[in-house]
Parts: structure tokens; sequence; C-alpha cells
């Protein structure tokens, strides 16, 4: 099979396509024959050799959709010829930017017919964590304000629209207005420059003086300090990439606030949050946008691609 592979961390142009024998499903595995992978700002972060450790040479992707071709010893909930789409790999496990991919069956669920594979291959990874931090670590409420910094990117796409779904008023920080139409025609009631010298006055007129009580936050060493200026009394900071800097306690405890951080490498159980994350699909409450889609032989134009930014949605990797 043709895949993705890097055999030293460095710059995209450490990415090679590669002849590989197909992989043979173990236990509890599903042998899915790749249709859309996409691509996550982790991705290049692994290729660097920024975050984390990876066994190489490592095939990159972490989230894919695609075909049943065969299933592994007590896999019974799959059969050859399923559609499914399938997210958290990519790190201590074979990635998807190949033609086939062994993948632990927790990790897999069904797609449903009127999804197409490239909206599955960008939902998983994204979806499961805006889910995760806004539904499971937040616990956001119909009416209160979310703040989603990013609210173009992957993530960010993902929360704006689920925020809106939930009943939330949504504030977005963007990098144009432009690309601020785009997120407020997602859901977002309101976005905000976040090159703005005026940021946090912006976000406060946006919330009437009120704050907000939910921040999404992926890179809180350059925003905590705002995060804790802006938001209302008992807010929720939730950051979903790194750790948490040290901060004053003033602030902290003078508006009783949370902190708290979330990962997808510890949900092992992706299955329920990907049945739900499709039906919000379905009905039409969640639309995974697609910026752009590559081939094998442009995945280093895609790594760039993913850390300049400034696109919405996803970028989509096709065999």
């Amino acid at each position: 099979m043709r895949a993705v592979r890097y055999h030293e961390h460095g710059e995209p142009d450490v990415l090679g396509v590669e002849e590989l024998d197909e992989p043979t499903p173990a236990a509890a595995e599903v042998l899915v024959e790749i249709r859309a992978a996409s691509v996550n700002a982790v991705d290049a972060k692994f290729r660097a050799g920024t975050y984390g450790s990876v066994s190489l040479p490592a095939i990159p992707g972490g989230d894919a959709a695609g075909v049943v071709a065969a299933v592994g010893e007590g896999v019974e909930e799959f059969a050859v010829g399923d559609r499914v789409f399938a997210g958290g790999l990519g790190h201590d496990e074979g990635g998807t930017f190949a033609e086939y991919a062994a993948i632990p069956r927790m990790k897999v669920a069904h797609l449903p017919e009127n999804i197409s594979f490239e909206v599955g291959g960008a939902i998983p990874n994204v979806g499961v964590t805006a889910w995760t931090a806004l539904v499971e670590r937040a616990g956001l409420e119909p009416t209160e304000r979310l703040l989603v910094h990013g609210g173009n990117g992957g993530v960010g796409h993902a929360a704006v629209q689920l925020g809106a779904t939930m009943g939330a008023d949504v504030i977005a920080t963007v990098g144009s207005e432009s690309v601020g139409e785009r997120v407020r025609d997602l859901g977002a009631s309101a976005t905000v420059d976040y090159d703005s010298e005026t940021l946090a006055g912006e976000i406060d007129d946006a919330t009437d003086g009120e704050g907000v009580d939910v921040i999404l936050d992926h890179r809180l060493d350059d925003y905590l300090g705002l995060d804790l200026t802006v938001a209302a009394q008992n807010g929720r900071v939730i950051t979903i990439t790194g750790g948490i800097p040290s901060v004053e306690n003033p602030p902290l405890q003078h508006k009783e606030l949370t902190i708290r951080g979330t990962a997808i490498a510890n949900i092992p159980e992706r299955r329920p949050i990907l049945q739900r994350i499709a039906r919000l699909i379905v009905r039409g409450d969640l639309a995974p946008v697609v910026a752009e889609t590559y081939g094998f032989e442009d995945v280093g134009e895609a790594h760039r691609a993913v850390v300049e930014g400034g696109y919405v949605g996803k970028l989509i990797v096709r065999p």
C-alpha cells in the first residue's frame, strides 16, 4: 500500500510517500481502507519533534473515514464494507495517511450514509475535543456566554457550532474580518480580532459587561491573562493544549474561577462521542468545513498550511 512516512523529525520536507505492506488487524482492531484523513496541528508538532515522543519511522495522521476491509479477533460490531470514521491515532499507533490503517475498535464508529468521507475524516479529533471540553469539562449551559479562541480552526469551528447548538451565546477570536464573517455564519454571535489592542474591551462589550462564563483556549501561554480579565464570576477556562502556566491567585480567588485541561489521549472510548457527533451532523446542527484537499504527494504543503492557519475548518488528505 501507499503511505506517507517520516524517518526523522524536521520540517515538512521529511515527509515522503512509500510503498509498505498492508497491515493486518490484531485482536480488537478494525482494518480500514482510508478514503479521507485530515491534518491536525498536533500532527505537525509530532513531525517536528516538539510534542511528545513518536517511534520512528512514523505515519502521520490522527483521524480518518473509510470502509472496513477486515476485522480482528473479537470484533463483532463492525463488518467488511461498513462505512466508518475514527480518531485519536498517529501517536502510539500507525497513522491514517495511508491507504489502509489498523485501528483499535474503541476509536471507531459507524459513519452514516449521508455523511461524506471528507466530512467524516475531518471531524473526529476536533469534534471529540470540542465535545469533551464544552460538555464534559465545562458543563456549558444554555444562555451562557462562550468565548472560543481561534474560532476558525479545527477545534474552534467545531466548538462554535456545538456551543451555538447547546444554546450558548458564542464569541470567537479570529484573524480577520473576512474570516470573522464566515465564523459568524457558523453560529458565533460576535467575532473579535485577536490582534486588536483593545481585545479585552471588545469582548467585554460583546457580553454587555457581564463577562464570559466559559473560555475555550488553545494558547493559554498567550491568553491566560486576558482570560482572567474577561471571565465572569465562577467562569471556567478550558485549555486543550499544553500545560497551565503559573498565575497569580487574586483573579482566580476573587472571581472563583476554574481552569481545567483536556486531552483526547485521555479519552480511550471515543465511539459514544463520535456517534453523537454523527447525529448532530445528520440533523444539520454541526457542519464540518473542508477548507482544502491534498493528495499524498502534497502532504508537506498541508503541514505548512496547518501551521500558518488563516483558513476556516480542516485540511483533508486523500490517498
